[in-house]
């Protein structure tokens, strides 16, 4: 976790507060394009060929682009979604939740290019031996490369879901009560069979996907297996223990907020500072340096 503390402690000013949110409102857009305009889909897709041709913002755009299509079902399963995000960000942290996120997003754009890559290999040995290439044209890469889409990046936030909350409990259908880690074990073979039976693209799909799960797991298992009930007792406890003894262990040097007024509130010590001044998060990069001399 080292690594992760140093990264937090150097970027965390700069996570996004309820990224959930913005990747629905993201599908939202995604939808509306689909539906006015549905053949302007294709100048958003992630296609490497095309982004070294100077289309560079299909970096972005493809983020867009919803991962189903829309029905009433499709609105439950996203803010389902959304609901397991928000629970996972509260749990790890705005910022180790943004980093699991974008490594996901990055991870993708990386095994797009690894696909592009290898096409162009296979085409150089096919001109050797037969003159002409076989595997790669633009008809054929716009087919390929709209595998690459947010569609496992979002199975990756279910999987971080259940290995974090195992016991945690959803209705299936509506009706059936199933733990996550039985469903997380569902999907787990699922992916396992369709790397098994899929082509190689499929195969760097889900791994450059889900190498964010891989990752964090290895270096998040601190984190995992607190059920939502337990968390809930552990902040409560934390809440009354503060209540009951009076002292703050956190202090704000402007605005004289405590972890008691928001248990949300971070707190840094600055070390432009001379003397042990402490500041919230919302100061901490806004306060005038203090200064003895």
């Amino acid at each position: 976790m080292n690594w992760m503390n140093k990264l937090e402690r150097k970027f965390g000013r700069f996570a996004i507060q309820n990224v959930s949110l913005y990747l629905l409102i993201c599908y939202a857009f995604g939808y509306l394009i689909e539906m006015v305009n549905p053949s302007f889909v294709d100048y958003l897709t992630l296609n490497p060929y095309l982004i070294l041709h100077g289309q560079i913002w299909r970096l972005i755009t493809w983020i867009l682009i919803p991962p189903y299509s829309f029905d009433l079902l499709v609105i439950i399963t996203l803010f389902f979604y959304y609901s397991i995000g928000t629970t996972l960000e509260r749990t790890w942290g705005t910022f180790r939740y943004n980093l699991y996120l974008f490594s996901g997003i990055l991870f993708t754009i990386v095994g797009s290019f690894v696909v592009m890559g290898i096409l162009y290999v296979l085409d150089a040995q096919a001109i050797s031996v037969m003159g002409a290439k076989m595997y790669f044209s633009p008809e054929i890469a716009g087919a390929v490369f709209r595998q690459f889409s947010t569609y496992y990046i979002n199975m990756s936030i279910f999987l971080a879901f259940a290995a974090t909350f195992p016991d945690a409990q959803v209705l299936l259908m509506f009706v059936i009560p199933v733990r996550m880690k039985w469903m997380g074990i569902a999907y787990a073979v699922l992916l396992a069979l369709q790397m098994f039976t899929g082509s190689f693209v499929t195969r760097i799909v889900i791994a450059a996907s889900l190498l964010n799960f891989v990752v964090f797991f290895l270096s998040t298992r601190n984190l995992m297996y607190a059920s939502p009930k337990q968390m809930k007792r552990q902040h409560e406890f934390k809440r009354e223990v503060r209540q009951a003894s009076g002292v703050t262990k956190h202090k704000c040097a402007i605005c004289g907020r405590t972890e008691q007024d928001d248990p949300n509130l971070e707190f840094r010590f600055c070390s432009k500072c001379d003397g042990n001044y402490e500041y919230c998060q919302d100061h901490l990069f806004t306060h005038e340096h203090i200064k003895r001399s």
